[in-house]
C-alpha cells in the first residue's frame, strides 16, 4: 500500500473515531478541541499523519500537502485543547491564493530570507511591496514525499528549485523528520523533571538543507536558511517572553518591523523580554545572534498553557540572513529569533487573529552535496500554577508571576 492510500484510510479511520467522540453528552469535539480539529480536515479530504503517546492524550498532527507541517496538536486527547492556530475559513472555502495561503499550523517549514537582495519572495528589480511580494509554492501549496514513517515519527523530502532575487538558480534537497517525545525524553531535552501531574505533548523536527547543484552557496550568491514558523492562538491573557543576553554590546531587540512596538506592549528587563500577545496590534520583533539564548515561551495565564520552543543554536560567527523588505546595509544581519502578534493592517483588515514564535538557522553556506540542520523542539505543558511556575523558574529563572502580571 503506498504512502498516500495509507494517509486516505488514516483520515477515514480518525473521522470515525472523532464523530463517534462527538456523539456524546460531553461533545468533545466542540471547536477548540483536538478532535474537532481533526474531524474538520476529514471533513475536507485533507489526509493527516498523526503521531501519539500510547496512552492517547499526547498527539500531534502532521499533514504532507502543508509541506509536512504540524499543523496542530493537544496534550488531552480528543477532549483537550488544539493548540495550533487553523484557518479554518480559507481551507474550507477550497480557494488557492497565488501569493500566499495562510492555512495556519503550528510549526511550518519555509526558507529564508523574505526581503533584500537574495530574497525568496521577490523577483529581481521589483520594488519589495507587498503587492509584489509571493511565497514560493514549494513552500506554500506543494505535497511533500513521505520517505520514512513509524508510530513516533514520519520524514518528509522535497527537492526545490528556486532563483532569488539576485537571479542565483538554488537546487536544494529538503528532508524534514517530525518525532514525538515521550515524558523522559522531553524531559531530557529541557534538562529539568516534568511532573506527570502536568499535561505535556513535545515534539521535535529536523530540518535539513542539502545543496543539489554544482556551485557553492555563498555570500556572492545568497544561501538559504530553514525558517520554521509556529502559529498559535492569541488570547488578551497570553504573554510571549524571550531571554536575552544583556551582555551583548549591540542592538539587542529589533522592535521596528511594522514601526516600533509601545511600551505598554514589549518590556525588556532583568535579560527578559516580554511581548503581549492579544491579536489586536500587528506588531513583530527579533533577536540577532548574540543576543538571543535558544530558548523562548509563552505562557496562556487563564488556560495555564506553558509553550516552550527550544532549538539549534550554533556558538561562534554565523551569517544570518536578513528578511527585511527592500535595501539592506548588510544581507547577513538577520535574526535569529522572531515573535509576531497579528492586528489590524492598514486597511483594517485582519488575517488572524494569531501570534507566531519563529526560529532560523544561520544562511547555509554549503558547497556540492553538503548539508544544513536546524533541530527546533516544542512543548506545550498545561497544569495548576504551582508547578507551571516551578517549571518556568527552573528554565528561565523568572517568577510565574512576572509573566503573567507583565500586562494587566
Amino acid at each position: 500500500m503506498n504512502d498516500i492510500m495509507k494517509i486516505r484510510l488514516f483520515t477515514i479511520a480518525s473521522a470515525a473515531v472523532a464523530m463517534s467522540a462527538c456523539a456524546g453528552a460531553d461533545n468533545r469535539c466542540e471547536m477548540g478541541t483536538y478532535g474537532y480539529d481533526r474531524a474538520f480536515f476529514a471533513k475536507h479530504g485533507i489526509g493527516t499523519v498523526e503521531l501519539q503517546s500510547p496512552d492517547g492524550n499526547a498527539k500531534i498532527m502532521v499533514i504532507p500537502a502543508y509541506q509536512g507541517r504540524v499543523m496542530t496538536s493537544t496534550a488531552g486527547g480528543d477532549a483537550g485543547d488544539s493548540y495550533g492556530w487553523i484557518n479554518y475559513g480559507l481551507i474550507e472555502s477550497g480557494l488557492i491564493n497565488p501569493q500566499f495561503n495562510p492555512t495556519g499550523g503550528e510549526e511550518r517549514f519555509w526558507l529564508g530570507p523574505e526581503g533584500g537582495p537574495n530574497s525568496w519572495y521577490f523577483k529581481r528589480g521589483d520594488e519589495q511591496v507587498y503587492a509584489n511580494w509571493k511565497v514560493p509554492a514549494a513552500i506554500d501549496t506543494e505535497t511533500y514525499d513521505i520517505v520514512a514513517q513509524d508510530e513516533r515519527s514520519v520524514r518528509f523530502a522535497k527537492r526545490i528549485e528556486l532563483t532569488n532575487a539576485s537571479d542565483f538558480r538554488f537546487s536544494i534537497g529538503v528532508e524534514r523528520t517530525v518525532e514525538l517525545l515521550d515524558r523522559a525524553r522531553a524531559a531530557e531535552v529541557l534538562g529539568v523533571a516534568i511532573p506527570e501531574e502536568v499535561k505535556l505533548v513535545a515534539y521535535g523536527s529536523d530540518n535539513v538543507l542539502t545543496n543539489c547543484g554544482d556551485e557553492a552557496w555563498t555570500r556572492r550568491t545568497g544561501m538559504p536558511s530553514v525558517w520554521l514558523l509556529g502559529m498559535f492562538n492569541p488570547t488578551p491573557t497570553t504573554t510571549v517572553f524571550i531571554p536575552y543576553d544583556e551582555t551583548f554590546e549591540g542592538r539587542k531587540v529589533n522592535d521596528e518591523y511594522f514601526g516600533k512596538i509601545p511600551a505598554d506592549r514589549l518590556v525588556m528587563a532583568d535579560g527578559m523580554l516580554y511581548f503581549k500577545i492579544d491579536g489586536e496590534y500587528r506588531s513583530k520583533l527579533g533577536l540577532p545572534a548574540g543576543s538571543a539564548r535558544d530558548i523562548c515561551g509563552s505562557y496562556d495565564s487563564e488556560k495555564g498553557v506553558l509553550t516552550i520552543l527550544k532549538y539549534t543554536l550554533p556558538q561562534g560567527e554565523a551569517d544570518y540572513v536578513n528578511g527585511q523588505w527592500g535595501d539592506q546595509e548588510d544581507p547577513f544581519a538577520g535574526d535569529v529569533i522572531n515573535s509576531y502578534n497579528d492586528g489590524p493592517t492598514e486597511d483594517g483588515t485582519v488575517m488572524g487573529p494569531f501570534y507566531e514564535i519563529e526560529t532560523s538557522s544561520p544562511g547555509a553556506a554549503l558547497a556540492p552535496g553538503e548539508s544544513l540542520s536546524h533541530v527546533q523542539y516544542t512543548f506545550h505543558l498545561q497544569g495548576d500554577e504551582a508547578r507551571i511556575g516551578a517549571l518556568i523558574e527552573a528554565l528561565f529563572g523568572v517568577k510565574l508571576d512576572r509573566i503573567a502580571g507583565c500586562f494587566r
